[in-house]
């Protein structure tokens, strides 16, 4: 951007942009004209936060059990039917009858954590007159609705086995029904090798794709055999990690500055046994008691833990904020006189993911491979629980404790500062909002313009419009460019929530949704997408004028930023503009502040995010029918004289200048 010591000059662009999706049938009303003044003078530049916009990730709607995170199997430990036995096993099954097997559990596991392991009496044999089908008997489980297994690709397969005598055990992936043969592998070994329990790794490569398919551990030999701890995994995935490659790609795409997690209500629990403990959730994965999600009515397995979520914040190169439970889950809570064992076990937490390897909690991080400390610089003290009767006490213990040992992590209280000023220390506060209508989410991009300058900035952690619709994207890109034009008091901000499997929603709403073998980015996150060049960026004054007499400023908003190109370095003045409302309009663009010239118009593009109907959004068999699409700004004469440009109904476009310096 050229110098903003050159002679005052106002630049009037003037563009007609002809194109117009097909699909569209509304037309430019020529009577609906509006003029965005731009002040682009360094005077009224201000910098954005490096880490406005980032992501939230809760254990919510399965995102990581059977999502995220890699692993196939679902409730691989057989804990999640309880500890109490025998239990329920689901979802594995029985490939068998009675008369040929019977199947329970029993607490003979020898992992102290997690007792429960699955026994299996056959009853049948390879000969006689009670012989075994050909495809023998036993187990199978479908993962989490159905396993993604692809041709060509290879699988690690770990289970614990223990038995009464030899075993010769059937290791393989079919299809659902059992009849589509994809890879196997036998498990043979003497009555002396596995009266204990005995540790065995096979290795698959698939043979046959099908996304909904299933492992089996089936045999055809009369006697007892203990299952335990069965794991598959596939080898290919986001940079060797665990993390299933397409859905951490989708989430390396929208840039992220920061994450959130693990939650969330996750973190607190319906109660406090349930909550999310991180010392429960670290080591080897076969010693994880996992834990019932009580608040999302699910399993979990943590192998998502604490360290993974540490990991995935380095994969992706963004700073993590990790949230812990303060002692106050959503139906009980610690008192502040009890709660110091808390405190320590936060402190514990900050020493595992900062601590030198030498330390008693550092020392465990390294032996999980990484002996280099992470990035951790942010910490929630709990999750909406600013009303709770205890809060305020637990949190200034939380905080004193942990300012005295890390003065440099930055604390964030759950209580909300945008409308008066907290009665207590805190780096930030955090803001959540959820709306059902469109129209509110809209509204609120002027929620921060009273908030008060000196106290400590906000995160706003969670937000979304609850319908998942195109009108829902729009009503929050709207509230986006209000946080862009108060970033002197936001800091931080993230949509929630952020995955979905279809097969096992809590809420209907999400930025992605997939299954076992497919994506899709919903309106939110491909409106999110737009806004991935903000943080870091400079806002400049822009100001909507117009001359209707309706209520067409209260449908429209914009913000203008200057940003560079990482990877050409060029530098782009990016004008977005949310049209609310359901008539397209003539938008004039006046940019004061840059030097003659200096926007080139035939490298510049307009990027619009928009549908036939603002109750569209995505699916399966739709998954870009509401995407944002790039075209090259069409000129109406030389760079530098008048420029337009039609904004459509229901709309949030993206204009990028690019601006060439002399």
């Amino acid at each position: 951007m050229g110098s903003c010591k050159s002679p005052h000059v106002v630049l009037l662009l003037y563009v007609l942009v002809c194109f117009v999706y097909q699909s569209f049938a509304i037309g430019v009303d020529t009577n609906q004209t509006a003029k965005l003044l731009v002040d682009a003078s360094e005077a009224s530049g201000r910098p954005i936060s490096d880490t406005l916009f980032g992501i939230f990730f809760e254990e919510i709607n399965h995102a990581g059990a059977g999502g995220l995170w890699a692993e196939l199997v679902s409730n691989r430990g057989f804990e999640a039917g309880g500890p109490n036995v025998p239990s329920n096993i689901d979802p594995w099954s029985i490939i068998g009858t009675e008369s040929s097997l019977i199947v329970s559990t029993d607490r003979s596991s020898f992992f102290d954590r997690n007792k429960v392991a699955l026994r299996m009496e056959v009853l049948c044999d390879s000969q006689g007159a009670n012989s075994c089908p050909d495809d023998g008997v036993g187990i199978y489980n479908p993962g989490f609705w159905g396993m993604n297994i692809e041709k060509g690709k290879n699988y690690s397969v770990v289970l614990y086995v223990r038995s009464s005598g030899s075993i010769n055990v059937s290791v393989s992936l079919t299809g659902s029904d059992g009849l589509q043969k994809l890879a196997a592998a036998s498990i043979i070994a003497s009555g002396s090798e596995v009266s204990n329990w005995t540790k065995f790794k096979v290795m698959l490569d698939a043979q046959g794709t099908n996304p909904n398919s299933r492992l089996q551990l089936t045999t055809t030999r009369k006697g007892f055999i203990w299952f335990d701890q069965v794991s598959v995994m596939p080898l290919d995935t986001y940079k060797g990690h665990g993390f299933r490659k397409d859905l951490a790609e989708i989430l390396e795409d929208l840039k992220p500055q920061f994450m959130r997690f693990p939650g969330g209500t996750f973190v607190e629990g319906e109660w406090l046994r349930n909550a999310f403990r991180w010392k429960e959730t670290i080591g080897p994965w076969e010693e994880r008691p996992g834990h019932f999600a009580d608040v999302w009515m699910y399993w979990t397995d943590d192998g998502l833990g604490y360290f993974e979520f540490l990991q995935l914040a380095e994969d992706l190169g963004t700073l993590p904020i990790w949230v812990f439970n303060n002692g106050i889950s959503r139906n009980d809570e610690v008192d502040t006189s009890s709660v110091l064992p808390f405190v320590q076990e936060a402190l514990d937490g900050l020493e595992f993911a900062r601590g030198n390897p030498n330390s008693t909690w550092g020392s465990l991080r390294a032996a999980m491979g990484h002996p280099e400390p992470f990035d951790l610089r942010y910490v929630a003290i709990g999750n909406e629980d600013c009303e709770k009767k205890n809060y305020r006490g637990n949190y200034l213990k939380f905080y004193s404790a942990i300012k005295c040992t890390y003065p440099d992590i930055k604390i964030i209280s759950n209580c909300d500062g945008s409308s008066q000023k907290l009665d207590h220390p805190a780096d930030l506060f955090d803001f959540h909002f959820y709306a059902d209508d469109a129209k509110n989410m809209f509204s609120m991009a002027h929620h921060f313009d009273h908030t008060s300058r000196s106290g400590p900035k906000a995160f706003v952690s969670e937000y979304a419009v609850t319908t998942g619709s195109l009108l829902a994207a729009l009503g929050e890109a709207g509230f986006l460019i209000g946080l862009e034009k108060n970033c002197d008091v936001v800091e931080m901000a993230s949509y929630a929530p952020l995955f979905a499997n279809d097969n096992g929603r809590n809420s209907k709403f999400s930025a992605i949704v997939f299954n076992s073998s497919h994506l899709y980015g919903t309106p939110s996150y491909w409106m999110q997408s737009l806004f991935n060049e903000s943080s870091g960026a400079t806002v400049f004054n822009a100001t909507l004028q117009t001359n209707s007499s309706t209520n067409q400023v209260e449908q429209l908003l914009a913000s203008a930023i200057s940003w560079k190109n990482s990877e050409n370095e060029n530098s782009y003045l990016r004008i977005k503009i949310v049209n609310f409302g359901t008539d397209a309009v003539n938008l004039k663009i006046v940019v004061d502040g840059l030097e003659l010239n200096s926007i080139n118009l035939s490298e510049s593009t307009k990027t619009v995010l928009t549908s036939n109907n603002p109750m569209d959004g995505n699916s399966f068999n739709d998954p870009k029918k509401v995407i944002p699409n790039r075209i090259p700004l069409e000129k109406a004469g030389k760079d530098g004289e008048d420029v337009e440009v039609a904004i459509l109904p229901y709309s949030l476009t993206s204009i990028d200048f690019l601006i060439e310096s002399s």
